[in-house]
């Protein structure tokens, strides 16, 4: 929404074009500096950060409705979604005057305001996302209510709105979970890449670190990347070669149940 307008339309005939008690929070991760991100987006007069999110269509799936809103929110298309929970028993979900108030001092920049009876005073079940992206790649889309963003370090997530924090724990949770399941390093590191780089990576996603030798050892036998026949120079007496992952083996690997990265 980028105008008072939309603003006041949106509160008024929402109802109409959405599933009042249904809506969606995306868990977007992105990879820099060696670090798993979170991004984060803050609403006007709010003092907590949100994760980005946005209701139902009458007419759209859950996850058409998560690849049109990651689309408006971050501009980028065919994003590597996961739907991973469903949430609707934290207290701050059935506190009808505090999501009121909330709504108030938010949609107090176009100059309308809501009452506890108004669909969007009501309870709402979320269903959670969590997407993969290129850090690099997002270019976030500014809107009339929401005043900043930013890329958090998922050991650095401060206290958000409502739920979501235990929304991203969830997400966190299931990632990694899923790291042996999926081709998540894929979809977070470049097309090439060093070792280091996707041993950086995973240290990030599990919060541990790993014997180099040993996880050398475990991706050539996996047979997932291929060492290419190019090296990238880091300094007169480092040129280590670089990777890509084999996806047609990922691919196999994931049907038979194995190990992925």
């Amino acid at each position: 929404m980028n105008s008072p307008e939309e603003v006041v339309d949106f509160i008024y005939n929402g109802h109409q074009r959405f599933l009042p008690h249904l809506s969606i929070d995306c868990v977007i991760f992105g990879y820099h500096d060696q670090q798993l991100k979170i991004l984060l987006i803050r609403y006007h007069d709010q003092e907590h950060w949100s994760l980005p999110g946005g209701y139902v269509e009458r007419q759209e799936g859950l996850t058409a409705a998560a690849h049109r809103i990651l689309s408006e929110k971050t501009q980028l298309t065919n994003l590597y979604l996961q739907q991973f929970y469903t949430f609707g028993d934290s207290p701050t979900r059935l506190n009808r005057i505090e999501i009121q108030d909330n709504h108030n001092k938010v949609y107090a920049k176009a100059n309308v305001a809501i009452d506890e009876e108004h669909w969007l005073s009501k309870r709402t079940l979320s269903v959670g996302y969590y997407a993969l992206v290129d850090y690099h790649e997002v270019s976030v889309t500014p809107e009339f209510l929401v005043v900043d963003y930013a890329w958090v370090d998922v050991n650095a997530v401060p206290s958000l709105q409502y739920d979501h924090n235990e929304i991203i724990d969830k997400a966190l949770l299931t990632l990694r979970s899923q790291l042996y399941q999926q081709s998540v390093g894929y979809n977070l590191l470049p097309e090439k890449f060093t070792l280091s780089e996707i041993q950086a990576l995973y240290e990030a996603i599990l919060g541990k670190p790993f014997d180099r030798r040993n996880f050398r050892k475990k991706m050539v036998a996996l047979g997932v990347i291929r060492q290419l026949d190019e090296r990238r120079k880091i300094g007169p007496h480092r040129s280590p070669y670089l990777y890509d992952f084999n996806l047609e083996n990922a691919s196999k690997l994931q049907e038979a149940g194995g190990v992925i990265f």
